[in-house]
């Protein structure tokens, strides 16, 4: 198992967070990007399709925005929070793999410009996810 990133905030469902700030606004915020854990694309295998977000549109905490398929099955990726999708990984649509390879780097699904930050408070910290996945593995 690889080494969780203690600068991400997980889901549940295995999307992982990364805070940073939105250096091309101006107005100070920040842009939450998004992707699938590496338990996550381990347990699903070989990835072979990702349906993106459309850039611009609006999302809501919780509920699925893009999906993931391998050749085992398929999964939907769900917002973490509420907020507008500001960018995509579009190289994805042409190598889907990248996940395999490179889940918390590369392998980013989207991006978003959160309509409340406080709601990254509800996701968990990498040592509950770890917890969370080594109580899964049992």
């Amino acid at each position: 198992m690889s080494e969780i990133p203690g600068d991400l905030k997980f889901l549940k469902s295995h999307e992982w967070v990364r805070v940073s700030d939105d250096h091309d606004s101006g107005d100070g915020g920040v842009i939450v990007t998004v992707g699938i854990s590496d338990h996550a694309q381990s347990a699903l295998g070989d990835l072979v399709y990702v349906e993106l977000p459309e850039v611009g549109s609006t999302v809501t905490a919780g509920n699925g925005v893009a999906v993931v398929e391998s050749v085992k099955a398929a999964s939907d990726i769900y917002a973490p929070i509420s907020g507008k999708v500001v960018a995509v990984n579009e190289a994805l649509s042409d190598k889907p793999e990248t996940i395999n390879e490179d889940a918390f780097g590369d392998g980013w699904i989207f991006k978003l410009k959160p309509e409340d930050t406080s709601e990254l408070d509800q996701l968990l910290t990498p040592d509950e996810y770890q917890e969370l996945i080594e109580n899964e593995d049992r």
